[in-house]
């Protein structure tokens, strides 16, 4: 295995959380364990996502069991974001800039955003709403995203820098690393707009 930057960032979040105590973990995730995940679930973990999880598994409340969770379980965990974008198209009038012009009815602009967003990058559960992105949009360093309906900011410039921020005791403000997830990107932008 190489050790790229972006596993390199991976692990140390792993070695931040363990040496916080606010965690439990178990065995980290084997690599074929990994291998067969990303193949049920149609995911990739990002290179630091998935350095991670095969440090050692973080397990208890808010934390997806990617071990021995049940399969519908996980998969409403991945859902949930574009879920959460489907609310925002119906109850707050979010329309991406990039779709066509929405349809006036309401369920026709759902079926239609439902459609656009099968073809965005999915975001993977890390805790609780707190997501990154799927590998194949960004390799390794976005931010994590917290997503909760059409509430979406970023809760860390990176892994390391959430897991800091989220159980630890930061000691800089967030420098504001810009999503580059496709459509994400823009959604974060839509959710944090003035007066939004």
């Amino acid at each position: 295995m190489v050790n790229t930057p972006g596993r390199r960032l991976g692990a140390q979040a792993a070695r931040r959380l363990a040496a916080l105590g606010r965690a439990e973990r178990g065995p980290g995730l084997t690599e074929p364990e990994l291998d067969v995940l990303q193949e049920r679930f149609g995911i990739v973990f990002a290179a630091d996502h998935r350095a991670f999880l095969a440090a050692g598994l973080p397990t208890g409340p808010r934390w997806p069991d990617w071990r021995n969770g049940e399969l519908g379980a996980l998969r409403a965990w991945l859902a949930r974001p574009v879920e959460d974008v489907l609310f925002a198209v119906a109850e707050a009038g979010y329309w991406h800039p990039g779709w066509r012009r929405r349809p006036p009815a309401r369920d026709a602009a759902l079926a239609e955003a439902r459609a656009r967003l099968a073809t965005v990058p999915r975001l993977i559960p890390v805790r609780g709403h707190r997501y990154l992105p799927d590998g194949r949009a960004a390799a390794a360093g976005h931010p994590v995203l917290s997503v909760h309906g059409a509430d979406v900011v970023p809760y860390g410039d990176d892994l390391l820098d959430y897991v800091e921020r989220e159980f630890g005791a930061p000691t800089r403000p967030p420098a504001g690393a810009p999503a580059t997830a496709a459509f994400w990107s823009d959604y974060l932008a839509w959710s944090n707009r003035p007066g939004g």
